[in-house]
């Protein structure tokens, strides 16, 4: 299982939010590049940068800062945030980065994925920020009209297999992920899950593991100094 260190930055800085809440924004670094090297020594396998700006729509994005990171470390990096159209994919993908994480864009723009999915289906990452079940879009603040399985599904038959859950309702607050979730979704070993949002242990790291996930995003346990990615690495 793969160890992602997660980066969330706002207004070119690394903060935390508390289930997406911007009123909860707590800042643990004026300098993301430094936070990156940090992630990379201390083994992660990738990084898991969300840029916060563009995923709430605001005017400033923080590609500049992320880029710098990218010319800055060795590992590779899944980036999120405010991508919702070809040409912004397309642009990310050609400046290096591993993995691109689509939200809003997957499922408003069902077209530009389609075409999408031709060339780059080992690169896309599908989002599916939920609660209760229901695919959140827009920065949280919006319903998809999506259901989980639903969405895999669709996606799936595009030959997309690589899915990014978070429980928006555990995320940022250290009370362990959402298992009953994972585990329901984890059934069809064809596709390839991520698991984020309240992860706060080496316990729930070896439930996420049981589950069969391929992947695990550790975010404000890593910042709040609960959980060491050597030692998250020892059990992965």
């Amino acid at each position: 299982m793969k160890v992602l260190a997660a980066i969330d930055i706002m207004n070119g800085e690394v903060v935390r939010l508390t289930k997406g809440d911007q009123s909860t924004k707590k800042v643990y670094s004026k300098d993301p590049v430094q936070v990156a090297k940090k992630w990379e020594k201390d083994g992660a396998d990738m990084l898991h940068i969300i840029d916060l700006d563009a995923a709430l729509g605001n005017e400033f994005n923080n590609l500049s800062t992320i880029s710098e990171i990218l010319d800055s470390i060795n590992i590779p990096i899944q980036i999120g945030g405010g991508i919702r159209h070809i040409e912004n994919f397309e642009k990310i993908v050609n400046m290096g980065f591993s993995k691109i994480v689509i939200g809003t864009m997957a499922y408003r723009n069902m077209d530009e994925i389609r075409v999408l999915s031709k060339n780059y289906s080992d690169k896309i990452v599908i989002s599916l920020d939920e609660i209760n079940g229901n695919i959140m879009i827009d920065g949280w603040r919006s319903s998809s009209n999506y259901k989980i399985e639903d969405a895999i599904n669709k996606f799936n038959k595009l030959g997309i297999k690589i899915f990014l859950l978070t429980s928006i309702i555990k995320d940022g607050t250290l009370s362990g992920p959402d298992i009953v979730t994972l585990n329901s979704i984890n059934t069809d070993r064809t596709s390839k899950i991520i698991a984020s949002g309240g992860i706060s242990s080496l316990i729930d790291v070896l439930k996420v593991r049981s589950i069969g996930c391929d992947g695990v995003i550790l975010g404000k346990a890593l910042y709040e100094d609960r959980l060491d990615i050597k030692k998250v690495k020892a059990i992965a």
